[in-house]
């Protein structure tokens, strides 16, 4: 979507057929995504005071993002099957292209404030009470917000329309002035985009997986207090905490004398936070890979022919494979949760009684005005009989005269 395909000049190196392929990924994506995310928004949105937690506002807040991109996605698979040929016009260009660098850096954005939330949660669940509030969470949402649209304000700045003298087309491409501007660019892209949020929640989530397999951390986890929240020890004495967020898995020795670690909610624990990492890696690292080779070829510290290929026809390959990452954050974060599927349920069942509700009002309506038309049909059949009879009995009248 930033770059256009230059004819290559490399024969033993075939095209990929972008034009059959890249909107067939993307309107599959674009159908599975807008689903799953509006159903997340949906639910999120309409939880209780109690159920809006930190976790809660960045899980929405990122859903929001994943939708907004995916909406202006039908664009972009009409983009490549016409050729890169751009039929919107200039500005809804600016939009699309605006709203696809927006979500790269929002999503990666929230998913590391869910990383560092979950790390304050699970270990340190009494030191970070004050500071996992829901106000400050929709502060660090709204600061999230303004640094991904600051992020975005040069390539939105840079987008444009121009006519592509090669392929005979009006194309909706990125108008970099020089060299330097494309690799300032992308190298913002490769580090603020990929590799420190990479390393912000690897971080965290080796910190959880080393503090759940310690001995203290198990020890902390064996010891539920009897209001339901987990208790650390301290000194002499042990204090108990019931945290906001994802709770501490409490893992209670069988009666069997089987192994601690085997409880259900340590392994959802450990199992969520290698589906996250897994999720965020696979989807994203090879577009920043291809990013990075094409910024060494921009130098000219690679040129041939398979870099050339490698740019050309994996950058939308791999871009589609890091926009499926937003049909996956829904799964990954609200659908294997059993809260979230118990609330879901719980919102399709509101709405399945609302609507058989207002079908039993409508049906009681059309029996009434029923009911009313057949009353007055009657009336109106008896006032007619009732002006023959009179009109006989004048006739009568007037013979007889």
């Amino acid at each position: 979507m930033t770059t256009m395909v230059n004819a290559s000049d490399c024969t033993d190196w075939p095209p990929v057929p972008m034009t059959t392929i890249i909107p067939s990924i993307y309107s599959v994506i674009c159908v599975l995504g807008i689903i799953a995310n509006t159903l997340a928004v949906c639910v999120l949105a309409h939880a209780s005071a109690s159920r809006r937690t930190v976790a809660n506002t960045f899980m929405l807040n990122l859903c929001v993002s994943d939708l907004l991109f995916l909406l202006s996605l039908p664009l972009w698979a009409v983009y490549y099957s016409q050729g890169y040929s751009w039929p919107f016009g200039r500005m809804a260009c600016k939009i699309s292209g605006a709203l696809h660098n927006l979500n790269l850096y929002a999503s990666i954005f929230f998913i590391t404030c869910m990383s560092m939330d979950r790390y304050l949660a699970l270990v340190h669940p009494l030191r970070s009470q004050s500071a996992r509030d829901p106000r400050r969470a929709k502060l660090m949402c709204i600061l999230v917000w303004v640094l991904a649209c600051a992020c975005t304000a040069p390539t939105m700045a840079l987008r444009d329309t121009h006519y592509i003298e090669a392929l005979g087309v009006e194309a909706c491409v990125i108008l970099y002035p020089d060299n330097t501007w494309y690799r300032s660019l992308s190298w913002m892209k490769v580090l603020l985009g990929f590799l420190l949020p990479m390393i912000i929640i690897s971080c965290c989530y080796c910190a959880i997986g080393r503090h759940l397999l310690s001995g203290s951390g198990l020890i902390r986890m064996q010891k539920p207090s009897r209001y339901g929240g987990t208790c650390k020890s301290s000194g002499s004495q042990d204090s108990c905490s019931k945290p906001e967020g994802p709770p501490t898995p409490c893992v209670n020795p069988s009666p069997s004398g089987g192994r601690p670690m085997e409880g259900r909610g340590l392994e959802r624990v450990l199992w969520t936070v290698a589906a996250v990492v897994l999720a965020f890696f696979l989807c994203w690292f090879p577009f920043h890979c291809v990013t990075f080779i094409d910024i060494l070829k921009s130098g000219d510290w690679l040129d041939s022919c398979w870099t050339d290929w490698v740019i050309h026809n994996l950058t939308p390959l791999t871009l589609c494979l890091g926009f499926s990452n937003s049909t996956i954050n829904p799964v990954l974060y609200c659908f294997i949760g059993n809260h979230f599927r118990g609330r879901l349920g719980a919102l399709s069942k509101g709405l399945c009684v609302r609507f058989k509700a207002r079908e039993e009002e409508n049906s009681q309506k059309r029996g009434s005005f029923s009911t009313r038309l057949s009353s007055f049909s009657r009336k109106l059949s008896d006032l007619k009989d009732l002006a023959i009879v009179e009109a006989s009995a004048h006739a009568s009248a007037t013979g007889e005269t």
